[in-house]
């Protein structure tokens, strides 16, 4: 290809650095992935998967894996774990969140103790790389989500036990890592797991209890559909920066944001299509192939 493009006098090097490149390749991916996929019957997301490992460094190397890529992609990751718990059905979730935790519980317990066992025994890693491993092994996230909702099956009984059963396995993940994090640093202390602990639920507790108060004022005093989803996505990562703050991943933080706003925003409106549209559209999309671009 590069003696293509010096024949034809096109001075272009792989991989694609200038940032309007792209984000010219990543929209068209955008585009085709799901036309293609979508003749041989194929999850589109499945195209977005292959379409980063194939232009990865990793692959054929043709875009340079820049900071868009790593803004975009988080904001697609904060994006799905924002609308699981917008649309999460909470009349139905109130009656199945026993169910929810239990299934997280297990999601945590049983790939963490068998990864823990594995990486010890197997592959002879020492107990805190075995149990960092072993927890990558047990957190997962709401990535056939979009599927979900393209389906229009989101808000069904089975749907609001995964996404709860999810967001339990995420945060007892997510407590690990920011303890394992703090090990590494020389952060931890004997009272490390207590103080973190605290300091989620305290924020936790913060945030259902003021983002619904800020919510309902600013929704009563603007009508503006444009004002709105900008406050809306304004207040998912002011939850999702706050819980960086206090040593968390952000996207518990995004999580709860949806969770909070659930019964502000109806679920048949312009703001909730809005909400769903840019972010299927644009955000989520860059997520999938942000993140397979690093799979070698």
């Amino acid at each position: 290809m590069k003696d293509l493009l010096d024949l034809v006098h096109l001075n272009i090097d792989f991989p694609i650095t200038d940032p309007t490149w792209i984000f010219f390749l990543v929209l068209v991916i955008i585009l085709f992935a799901p036309i293609v996929l979508e003749r041989l019957r194929i999850p589109h997301i499945i195209g977005m998967i292959l379409a980063g490992i194939v232009i990865g460094e990793h692959g054929f190397n043709i875009l340079a894996r820049d900071r868009s890529f790593e803004l975009f992609g988080k904001v697609g990751l904060y994006y799905i774990m924002f609308l699981a718990g917008l649309e999460m059905n909470m009349e139905a979730f109130k009656r199945i969140r026993v169910k929810a935790t239990v299934l997280g519980l297990l999601a945590f317990i049983f790939p963490l103790g068998i990864g823990v066992w594995t990486n010890l025994n197997l592959l002879g890693y020492g107990l805190i790389t075995s149990v960092l491993l072993a927890s990558m092994y047990a957190s997962h996230t709401l990535i056939a989500y979009p599927i979900v909702i393209r389906y229009g099956i989101n808000r069904q009984r089975a749907v609001s036990i995964a996404v709860g059963g999810t967001a339990v396995t995420d945060t007892l993940t997510l407590l690990v890592l920011a303890v394992i994090a703090g090990m590494y640093k020389g952060d931890t202390s004997d009272m490390f797991w207590v103080w973190l602990v605290l300091k989620v639920v305290v924020l936790s507790v913060v945030i259902m209890l003021t983002f619904p108060r800020i919510g309902r004022w600013f929704f009563r005093r603007y009508s503006d559909q444009v004002v709105q989803y900008i406050f809306v996505m304004a207040m998912v990562f002011l939850g999702a920066g706050l819980m960086e703050l206090i040593g968390m991943e952000g996207i518990l933080g995004a999580f709860l944001a949806g969770l909070v706003l659930n019964r502000l925003i109806p679920h048949v409106s312009p703001l909730m299509s809005h909400l769903e549209f840019v972010g299927i559209a644009m955000f989520i999309h860059y997520f999938f192939i942000a993140v397979v671009t690093l799979i070698n």
